[in-house]
């Protein structure tokens, strides 16, 4: 028998809907809380868990990155941990969970065995406060215990962007950058070997999509909310259009690879461009940055892999980003820059910054809202249009 002790933010046991049913003998509970990643046990069982932890597939990686982001969303973008015990007890003085194990053989850890091993090795990496992860624990199973096993790990469905490969509608872009050293980087399906997941790829490139967003009043704020959206936009896109140039994705076929070396060059100068603007305070002091800790490897660019001692939200990097479409034109086959992205970027990027994190401290310190907010992408987007006057 082993019982670990858990202290958690928020507990709730949910209620058994049949719980007075004959069928029932056991009786199932449920109960859902939200812990410090900092406070997971590192003996949580894990004979329970069906699959071997591999953590150098794509999903490992990111979910490694996305628990290293410190963007507070850990616990709504990962399903967490799901535990089979004997039983729960709740201390709601000292927001202390006990769950007890007794029998190894179906109590312990049943989904979530990858969320889980990364949490152990990152929790030196973290401070308390800065990322949670939920936890369900199911009590009375035992007697279903392989069906639920079953049936938590074969949920995962195929993906629009794994159907996509299979009907090579990224051919496009597999074209575009088969010159880069990235090329190998990037995993265009599920469970595919891969640092660069393809949905980031579309989500950035509709950033420049100035057929669907050609001036001030349309902005591609869904590249930041809702990447599954971009992916399917662009698979309707290609369905329609096909590779022929009324595809906007075919007409930035030679861009491509500037729009990947402008997002490495913003990426990696944000701090330097925050230092020229009007704050003096460190660029690692505003809140969603992350910066190397002493001792530690440097932080890598997405696409080049270059040095970087902070890691900066997308919630800055996009509507940044998104802005520099006002230096596209296009004679309807083909997008072409008015001026040098970088050049451009080298002399308002401190402009673009500050407004972007002032932003941010007026929406509470949030750089979540602030990748939502229409009137920043509007004015960061009315900024670079300025540079292009003398033309």
């Amino acid at each position: 028998m082993k019982v670990l002790n858990i202290k958690t933010k928020s507990f709730r046991k949910i209620p058994n809907p049949f719980y007075n049913s004959e069928n029932l003998a056991d009786n199932p509970e449920m109960y859902i809380m939200i812990c410090d990643v900092k406070d997971i046990p590192k003996d949580i069982p894990m004979e329970t868990n069906p699959r071997e932890q591999n953590l150098k597939t794509a999903v490992a990686k990111k979910i490694r990155k996305t628990i290293n982001e410190r963007n507070q969303d850990f616990y709504l973008l990962n399903r967490g941990l799901t535990i089979s015990a004997k039983s729960v007890k709740y201390d709601n003085k000292n927001d202390l969970v006990s769950i007890e194990f007794e029998d190894f053989d179906v109590h312990g850890d049943i989904d979530g065995g990858h969320t889980y091993k990364i949490i152990l090795e990152e929790q030196e990496n973290l401070d308390y406060g800065e990322q949670f992860v939920k936890l369900e624990v199911l009590t009375g199973v035992e007697e279903m215990f392989q069906k639920l096993a079953s049936a938590r790990n074969t949920s995962v469905q195929v993906q629009d962007k794994s159907i996509a490969e299979l009907e090579d509608r990224f051919d496009i872009i597999k074209q575009a950058i088969e010159k880069e050293p990235y090329s190998k980087d990037i995993y265009f399906r599920e469970n595919e070997k891969g640092d660069i997941d393809v949905a980031d790829i579309i989500s950035i490139l509709n950033l420049f999509n100035i057929d669907k967003y050609p001036n001030k009043n349309e902005s591609p704020i869904i590249s930041y909310t809702g990447k599954g959206q971009c992916i399917k936009n662009y698979i309707a896109t290609h369905r329609e259009f096909g590779d022929s140039t009324e595809n906007p994705y075919v007409k930035m076929k030679n861009i491509i690879p500037d729009i990947f070396k402008l997002y490495d060059h913003l990426e990696k100068n944000m701090r330097k461009y925050y230092s020229n603007g009007v704050s003096n305070k460190k660029y690692g002091a505003i809140t969603g940055v992350v910066t190397k800790k002493e001792g530690k490897e440097a932080y890598k660019t997405k696409f080049y892999h270059e040095d970087m001692d902070y890691l900066t939200p997308n919630g800055f990097i996009y509507p940044i980003l998104g802005a520099y479409r006002a230096l596209l034109t296009t004679n309807q086959e083909i997008y072409k820059w008015k001026k040098d992205p970088i050049e451009i970027m080298e002399k308002i990027g401190p402009e673009l910054v500050s407004n972007t994190i002032s932003m941010s401290r007026e929406l509470g310190n949030n750089p979540n809202a602030t990748g939502k907010n229409k009137t920043l992408w509007m004015n960061l987007y009315m900024t670079v249009c300025m540079e292009l006057v003398d033309l």
